[in-house]
């Protein structure tokens, strides 16, 4: 007996058809992510215009970039040595550290406030705080280094543990006018990250449309037309 006309065989029978239901919850998700998208390059091109904007500033008006940079580091200082002092009178910190957290804060209090008392303070200051930590970190780099003969790229860390060194040197023994060339080149490397920042959105954007149209594209109908099954 044979089958009735009305009746499908396993091989024609239609494969899973996309819900109303999974449409719509594709619906919000592409819509969010596309926002989120655009988000993200807008803020890379503002990052880079702002950053193009800080470089200009610090290359034409160096003078008052310094008198700005000079009042947030003592604005710093200050802020440091408050949290220092607040940290020492803490129950977590423990006693013998609570001395050294009152002498640190106590001095960042100090020098802040000595900051504030004129321009040529607070660049000496930012110079030599700058320099210090140069030294410091270099110093502290290269024994690394030299020490750890196992280091991937022992011989890079040395190097550049080498120049922060006298990097730092020449700051503290030269800071007036160490500081002042560093103001030039950071308005340097502003401008170019902010031009790199610029580039990024653009083909962030490019790529943001060439995904949006090949979804276009890929995109099915929500009703398939098929024969029917006595066809």
């Amino acid at each position: 007996m044979t089958s009735p006309s009305g009746s499908a065989s396993p091989s024609e029978s239609p494969g899973p058809v996309p819900t109303r239901g999974t449409e719509q919850q594709e619906g919000p998700l592409a819509a969010g992510m596309a926002a989120l998208a655009n988000m993200g390059w807008q803020i890379l091109l503002t990052m880079g215009l702002a950053s193009i904007a800080l470089g200009v500033v610090a290359l034409v008006w160096p003078g008052a970039t310094l008198r700005v940079a000079g009042v947030l580091f003592g604005i710093y200082l200050l802020v440091t040595g408050v949290f220092q002092l607040a940290g020492a009178f803490g129950t977590h910190v423990p006693r013998h550290l609570r001395v050294l957290h009152f002498i640190t804060g106590a001095v960042s209090i100090l020098l802040g406030l000595i900051s504030f008392r004129g321009t040529l303070e607070s660049i000496l200051l930012l110079a030599l705080w700058i320099g210090f930590s140069w030294l410091l970190r270099g110093t502290t780099e290269t024994a690394a280094a030299a020490s750890a003969q196992e280091m991937p790229a022992r011989g890079w860390h040395v190097a550049f543990g080498i120049i922060g060194s006298l990097a730092g040197v020449v700051m503290i023994i030269m800071p007036f006018a160490s500081i002042a060339t560093l103001t030039l080149v950071v308005g340097v490397m502003a401008i170019v990250l902010g031009l790199t920042e610029i580039v990024r959105a653009i083909r962030t954007r490019i790529e943001i449309g060439h995904l949006a149209a090949g979804t276009a594209t890929q995109r099915r109908p929500l009703f398939h037309a098929r024969p029917h099954p006595q066809h």
